[in-house]
């Protein structure tokens, strides 16, 4: 199981996901609540309440993938509130996995004037 992160899209739905949901029901959920194309080859992540689990979709030209991760011990570090699907990098995806919380890190402040 190969996915190349430099051509594929990461998108993250906030909040908690019933994931006793199979591949048939995510992808609905990928089409209808977060409003994108389950064929176009992007990786998309799904949380449960209790943040030990985490399942990972996407489409691989003739089939669909279903990854899923189990965390025996700590939580991942996922946004409860925000509404809007979000897009991560590889790196951020990294970072998610290894339970380091790039949601609450300091944002970039950009400033026109001084004064």
């Amino acid at each position: 199981m190969t996915i190349d992160l430099s051509k594929a899209r990461i998108f993250l739905r906030p909040g908690h996901t019933d994931l006793r949901k199979a591949v048939h029901g995510l992808t609905v959920m990928i089409e209808q609540h977060m409003e994108r194309e389950v064929f176009s080859g992007d990786v998309y992540l799904f949380c449960n309440r209790d943040r030990k689990l985490l399942k990972a979709v996407w489409w691989d030209k003739n089939g669909f993938w279903l990854s899923t991760k189990r965390l025996e011990r700590d939580r991942f570090p996922w946004p409860g509130t925000s509404e809007a699907v979000q897009e991560l990098n590889g790196e951020q995806l990294s970072m998610l996995l290894a339970g380091i919380d790039f949601f609450k890190a300091h944002k970039t402040l950009y400033y026109k004037k001084v004064s």
